[in-house]
């Protein structure tokens, strides 16, 4: 099997933007410092300071965020800055409270190593998180059992490693996981008690296999193949994240996040302790 880091392939100078450009056309920095005060300016003056908000980036050191709340609260005149460091957290953070009840990750990096089967959810892992996945791969080369499930409908670099890629159509991700939850429930692979269970086995009732084929744009072996795959795993499963929460905190209508990593299988008491 190839494998490749790919990490460096995301530093290329392909399609970035190497200098200012001001309506498209490329200008000296002292030009396009110049335009972006006047046009503030003509915002500002003709509708005030609130009509001006600031989106930083979550990779700005601790000098340069002071700069930046210094020109927008002190010299605009108004409150209206974020940064990435906070909003991109904040789906994920709503996301683990609704099922877990608090914020805490659903899992622990000693679960790669002690899984039969790793879900990557929307994950190109082999770009955005490199260590995890050499740490993934390893774990793939050291446990000829583990089998690496790629839903994504681009085939990214991180399908390299994967034994399944399902392909689905964009945004119909919803539809295969209620065809995976109505499988679970038909093989008698639920966890009772859960605070929202019986509404979502309700939704979930209909979406067989035929059905998740045709609204995902996928080969009905592959989504058989895979709720096999998935059951097959989750009852070898002695302890998993999902069973070791208090059920009432828990609600099981919450669509996995981009970029998420589904370990099933055979993992150690040691990977549930975020819950015990």
């Amino acid at each position: 099997m190839r494998q490749r880091a790919a990490l460096g392939e995301t530093t290329g100078l392909a399609g970035r933007l190497l200098t200012p450009e001001v309506d498209g056309q490329q200008v000296a920095w002292p030009q396009a410092l110049a335009e972006t005060a006047a046009r503030l300016r003509q915002i500002i003056d003709q509708h005030g300071p609130q009509a001006v908000a600031f989106y930083a980036s979550g990779q700005l050191l601790t000098e340069d965020y002071y700069a930046a709340n210094k020109l927008m609260k002190g010299f605009i005149g108004a409150a209206n800055i974020d940064t990435n460091s906070r909003l991109c957290m904040s789906s994920a953070v709503t996301g683990y409270k609704r099922a877990f009840g608090a914020d805490v990750v659903p899992c622990s990096y000693d679960d790669v190593e002690n899984s039969d089967l790793v879900v990557l959810v929307g994950s190109n892992a082999a770009w955005a998180h490199p260590v995890l996945f050499q740490r993934l791969a390893q774990a793939k080369r050291d446990n000829p059992r583990l089998r690496i499930v790629a839903i994504d409908p681009r085939r990214t670099a991180t399908c390299e490693i994967a034994d399944r890629h399902l392909a689905l159509a964009p945004g119909s991700d919803g539809g295969l996981f209620a065809g995976l939850l109505n499988a679970l429930a038909e093989a008698g692979a639920c966890v009772d008690g859960f605070r929202d269970g019986p509404q979502a086995l309700a939704a979930a009732r209909g979406w067989d296999v035929a059905r998740v084929a045709a609204f995902c744009g996928l080969p009905a072996d592959e989504v058989a193949g895979f709720y096999r795959e998935f059951i097959a795993a989750r009852g070898r499963s002695p302890s998993t994240p999902w069973e070791s929460i208090n059920p009432p905190a828990a609600a099981t209508n919450v669509t996995p996040s981009s970029t998420s990593i589904w370990p099933a299988g055979s993992m150690a008491a040691a990977a549930a302790a975020p819950f015990r």
